[in-house]
C-alpha cells in the first residue's frame, strides 16, 4: 500500500479547524497531525512534542506569532517538505527568509465561508513548488471550496480585497438592506429574515448557474419601467454609485494590505 501523505496542521482555529474538518470529509489519504495549544481537536499543544519529516506544513497561526513557529519548524522538514501557508499579508519571500529559502512555498488567501465548504483560496507558489507540490496544495485547499492561481504574487493584495475581505462586504449588504426594510415599515425580524434569505439564494443562482454572467442575472430580474429599475438607478448612480463605492472599498483594502505587508 502507498505511504499516506504526512500532513502537519499548525494552528486549528476557525480556518485551520474548516480545512481539518474538509480533510476529514473527504476521507483523503493523508496521516493528518495538528498542533494547536487551544484547540481540542489537536493532537498535540506544540510542536516540541510532534515526530518524523512531513510531507507538507500547512501554517494557519496568526501572522504575528508565523515567524517564531517557523523557527520551531526545522525538525520536521526536508528539502521536499511542502511549506502552504494561510497567514495574511506574509508574502513568500518573508516565509523564505524565516525557514529556507530552497523549500518549496505556496500562499494562499483562503475565506471563511471555507468553515462550510464553500470557501474561494487563491493560491501562488514559488519557484521551488513542483506541480506535485501544486497538486497537493490544490487538494488541501480544494476540500474547503473552490480554488485559483495566479502567477504574479504581487496581485495578492488585490484578492485579499476582493475575496479574502469579500464576506464582510456581503453580511454589510445584507445588514444594510435589513435597515432599509425597517425604514420601509418592515418589522426588524422580518426585515432581516427577506435579506438574509435574498443573499443567500442569489448567490446559490449564481453559484448553480455558472455560465451565466452577473450582469444577465441582475437584468432577468430587472423589469423595464418596474420596482427594481427604480431601485437600480440609485445603486447605480454616476460617481456615487454601488461600483464606485465598491470600487473605492477594494482599493482601500488592498492599500491597507500593502501597508501591513510592508511591515512584516
Amino acid at each position: 500500500m502507498p505511504t499516506p501523505t504526512r500532513i502537519l496542521l499548525v494552528g486549528c482555529g476557525k480556518m485551520g479547524s474548516a480545512l481539518l474538518k474538509g480533510w476529514q470529509a473527504h476521507d483523503a489519504d493523508f496521516a493528518l497531525t495538528v498542533v494547536d495549544p487551544a484547540s481540542p481537536d489537536a493532537d498535540f499543544v506544540s510542536l516540541s512534542d510532534c515526530k518524523g519529516v512531513f510531507d507538507c506544513v500547512v501554517l494557519a497561526v496568526k501572522p504575528q506569532v508565523l515567524d517564531a513557529t517557523l523557527r520551531e519548524l526545522s525538525p520536521f522538514l526536508n528539502a521536499q517538505t511542502l511549506l502552504l501557508s494561510i497567514a495574511a499579508g506574509k508574502t513568500i519571500a518573508t516565509l523564505q527568509s524565516a525557514s529556507d529559502a530552497s523549500l518549496p512555498v505556496i500562499r494562499t488567501m483562503p475565506n471563511t465561508p471555507a468553515a462550510i465548504g464553500c470557501g474561494m483560496t487563491v493560491l501562488c507558489a514559488n519557484q521551488c513548488a513542483t506541480d506535485a507540490h501544486k497538486s497537493l496544495a490544490e487538494q488541501l485547499l480544494g476540500a474547503v471550496g473552490q480554488t485559483a492561481w495566479i502567477d504574479d504574487e504581487a496581485l495578492m493584495d488585490a484578492v485579499t480585497a476582493v475575496s479574502g475581505s469579500g464576506p464582510a462586504y456581503v453580511f454589510a449588504l445584507i445588514e444594510a438592506m435589513a435597515s432599509a426594510g425597517v425604514t420601509a415599515g418592515l418589522s426588524p425580524e422580518l426585515a432581516m429574515t427577506l435579506a438574509r434569505a435574498t443573499v443567500i439564494g442569489s448567490g446559490a443562482l449564481a453559484g448553480a448557474t455558472p455560465d451565466i454572467d452577473a450582469a444577465t442575472l441582475r437584468k432577468n430580474v430587472t423589469s423595464p419601467g418596474g420596482t427594481t429599475e427604480a431601485a437600480l438607478k440609485v445603486l447605480h448612480e454616476d460617481g456615487s454609485g454601488l461600483t464606485a463605492l465598491m470600487t473605492r472599498a477594494v482599493l482601500a483594502a488592498q492599500k491597507r494590505g500593502k501597508e501591513l505587508a510592508s511591515t512584516n
